[in-house]
């Protein structure tokens, strides 16, 4: 079954961290990668920018309303995701646990979903 792991960032959190703390948090990224190619549960990866550079998109009569920035202000955002493929929903939560970023912020598991509705 496939998961999302979405990792949330809070920048007030990360800009109390030390330059050895950071370091260790992108070592770890690095270690946690390595880890689940080797045991096959990495499907793909990505960080996102800022949310500073998005855009929301909303469709109203059929006309499209687009604004800069994320959808909603909050102090946590969507930083980046892995997307892993493992056997049971346990083992994508201790996966989640085995990101860095899980000791300073919070990792969400979120199963995808098949084109006919059903969890992939």
């Amino acid at each position: 079954m496939k998961y999302l792991l979405q990792i949330y960032m809070n920048p007030a959190t990360f800009e109390t961290l030390s330059e050895e703390d950071l370091n260790e948090v992108f070592r770890g990224h690095d270690e946690f990668i390595k880890a689940i190619t080797e045991s096959g549960e990495m499907v793909g990866t990505e960080a996102l920018t800022d949310p500073s550079n998005s855009a929301t998109v909303r469709v109203r009569a059929g006309v499209p309303a687009v604004t800069d920035g994320p959808y909603l202000e909050a102090k946590e955002y969507v930083a980046g995701y892995y997307l892993v493929d493992c056997e049971t929903k346990e083992r994508a939560i201790e996966l989640a646990a085995l990101i860095p970023d899980a000791k300073y912020t919070a990792i969400e598991v979120r199963p995808l979903m098949s084109e006919g509705g059903t969890e992939l």
